[in-house]
């Protein structure tokens, strides 16, 4: 092409996407194929790439699969050349049976798959907090996974051991087994299975407290992080560090690529998908999304559903309107999404609570005494006292209750002292000096 049709014309780029090799394909904004090629996936292949897409002329988009895993670093590099990079998906099964499948035509469908609209998602951009709570929770479900194989194991071999060792470690507690086996100094030789058992036991109870000792240090980073990037977040009812952390990775370090409640409802796997038919008009369940996210959210309804009252009230109104409780978890689920993203974009600090238990304290009520006349469980106010959930429904009609007590108190103690009744002079009318 000449530098002249260069300069006027504008193209989208197609990548598959490798762990070797990254295969580039080029179209015009209509569609055209103009070229594609391969090119490693070295410093030095990446700005050939660079060098490839711009010599056909100004480029719109680049489509490329894999962003967040073997495209990580050409995404990266496309973005500090301010190109836009969008996500796309690989082409489903029939797609690839119809037409086939090589890496240059994958690399002409994400082209083509950007241009018809079909691709639109923004690559997390992985620069920031988030990136390291992710990779901290790598860490952490990694190492819960290995401890929960060392205990089954422990506790497998514990069937079949000899009765000396059954007997030994029958009746206690895992913390305690664990600690009994770790500290053990079993003696032998390594032709008697009661020897070689008691080694083989010791064994995985120091690699399980190794893994605690491990799951335990990412959690108390999970936190610092957590505090300083969005403390907030936790002050929601269910949200924990685990929760918290998962919801944004989730949602990545560049917010603005979820634009608004509905788009992380969906991509959280919560939204609604219409599948009406003729005079059939209803939803059913969406089964796509980051499951993770998911099952987040559901630790959070199930959490609610215990100890909230707002949702204990929704979950009684739809029971008796015929719901089920799959159903209601699903309704729940799509209202917990609004809420976390609207935390999360805009994040509102819960209500001061430090004034609480002192003001109970100085009237001299008692947890009993508030929680009978406010209907709750003593438990639920000593929660609220101590900040470990939260409800400002209850937060507001404790501390009215409270203040009304409080002003009773006040008139009370103004009325039983006679040199308060009507002003100077009335001490005097009260001892009959008239």
């Amino acid at each position: 092409m000449s530098d002249s049709e260069v300069q006027g014309t504008r193209v989208v780029v197609g990548i598959d996407t490798h762990a070797d090799t990254h295969h580039v394909a080029v179209v015009t904004e209509y569609g055209k194929p103009l070229g594609d090629r391969e090119f490693p996936t070295t410093s030095a292949g990446y700005r050939e790439v660079l060098g490839f897409v711009t010599g056909f002329g100004e480029v719109l988009q680049v489509g490329m699969e894999g962003t967040g895993t073997y495209g990580a670093a050409l995404t990266k590099v496309l973005q500090g050349e301010e190109i836009l990079v969008i996500e796309v998906n690989r082409p489903d099964r029939q797609q690839r049976r119809l037409k086939g499948k090589t890496d240059p035509l994958d690399a002409y469908r994400a082209a083509q798959s950007v241009i018809a609209g079909r691709s639109t998602a923004i690559p997390k951009a992985k620069d920031g907090p988030v990136e390291c709570l992710r990779v901290l929770r790598a860490l952490r479900v990694s190492a819960m996974k290995s401890r929960s194989a060392a205990i089954n194991q422990i506790k497998g071999l514990l069937i079949s051991a000899p009765e000396v060792l059954r007997c030994k470690y029958q009746g206690m507690t895992t913390a305690t087994m664990i600690g009994v086996m770790a500290r053990s100094r079993p003696t032998g030789h390594l032709a008697d299975p009661s020897y070689v058992t008691a080694r083989v036991l010791k064994a995985l109870a120091v690699r399980y407290q190794h893994l605690s000792t491990e799951i335990d240090d990412a959690t108390a980073q999970l936190k610092d992080i957590l505090e300083s990037y969005a403390p907030m977040l936790q002050e929601l009812t269910g949200v924990g560090t685990d929760v918290a952390s998962q919801l944004l990775v989730t949602l990545g370090d560049n917010q603005d690529r979820v634009r608004n409640e509905a788009q992380f409802a969906a991509l959280a796997g919560v939204a609604p998908v219409p599948a009406s038919s003729g005079k059939t008009s209803r939803h059913r369940l969406s089964r796509g999304g980051d499951r993770q996210a998911n099952c987040a959210l559901h630790h959070i309804v199930l959490v609610r559903m215990n100890i909230d009252p707002r949702t204990k009230n929704y979950v009684t109104k739809r029971t008796e309107e015929g719901k089920s409780k799959r159903e209601i978890i699903r309704c729940l689920k799509r209202y917990v999404a609004r809420e976390v993203y609207r935390q999360i974009t805009n994040p509102v600090p819960a209500p001061a609570i430090g004034d609480l238990r002192p003001l109970r304290h100085e009237l001299g009520i008692t947890l009993q005494e508030a929680a009978g006349s406010l209907g709750e469980w003593p438990s639920t106010l000593s929660r609220l006292e101590r900040g470990r959930t939260r409800n400002d429904q209850l937060l507001l009609r404790y501390r009215a209750w409270l203040r009304e007590k409080d002003t009773n108190a006040v008139a009370l103690t103004h009325y039983a002292n006679p040199a308060d009744w009507c002003g100077p002079g009335a001490a005097d009318h009260s001892r009959g000096q008239f």
